[in-house]
């Protein structure tokens, strides 16, 4: 399995070997040996594992769950395409308010990691665009936040704004420095913190 660093600090791009025969193909998105070479620990303890499927122009994001205690989450798409955007929402973290995109997809089938406090959006680029989730926290309404993916000022990189398929909660969500301005956005420090607690109770488990 390959691995990449990128540019949001923590995040990680993990692309399996795929093996195929005349019967289809095998592989597998994740790999608790690699990514603990590459974290230095195992994948966090597991709380939830959902699925989302999106027709073609839908964006989803830019997602985040409040600190403490956060989420931290291992995505893939095993259907269709989409592009997908991780953003360090991180008050204080050295990549604060930068992004980067991966696409991901059935025929390479990579995964990405994010760290707790970092934001996730994707875009289906594809109809029936199924993308899954493993979460180190269990969903709490009250606690899922968003930031605006049609803020300029973060300059996300989605054609066709006007053709964009968007929930009322993501279409009103505030820019990236109203919710700095409200303190809404997680703080660095903490998200460190919560990260370590997550590898402190994944290693306990083993």
């Amino acid at each position: 399995m390959r691995v990449r660093e990128l540019a949001v600090g923590g995040a990680l791009e993990f692309t399996p070997e795929i093996f195929p025969d005349e019967r289809g193909r095998f592989l597998s998105p994740f790999q608790q040996p690699a990514f603990a070479e590459a974290r230095g620990h195992p994948l966090f303890p597991v709380e939830q594992i959902s699925y989302s499927v999106s027709r073609r122009g839908v964006v989803r994001g830019v997602h985040y769950t409040a600190t403490p205690a956060g989420c931290a989450k291992y995505v893939f798409c095993s259907r269709g395409q989409v592009l997908d955007v991780v953003v360090d929402l991180r008050v204080g973290s050295p990549t604060f308010g930068s992004w980067d995109t991966v696409v991901l997809d059935e025929e390479e089938c990579r995964a990405l990691y994010l760290p707790v406090g970092v934001g996730h959006l994707f875009v289906a680029l594809q109809d029936h665009a199924t993308m899954h989730y493993t979460l180190s926290r269990s969903y709490e309404p009250s606690r899922e936040r968003a930031v605006s993916p049609l803020d300029r000022d973060l300059a996300l990189p989605l054609d066709d704004r006007e053709a964009m398929v968007l929930s009322e909660r993501d279409r009103a969500a505030p820019t990236l420095a109203e919710a700095r301005e409200r303190g809404l956005l997680p703080d660095y420090a903490v998200c460190r913190e919560q990260d370590v607690r997550l590898a402190a109770a994944a290693g306990a488990r083993r």
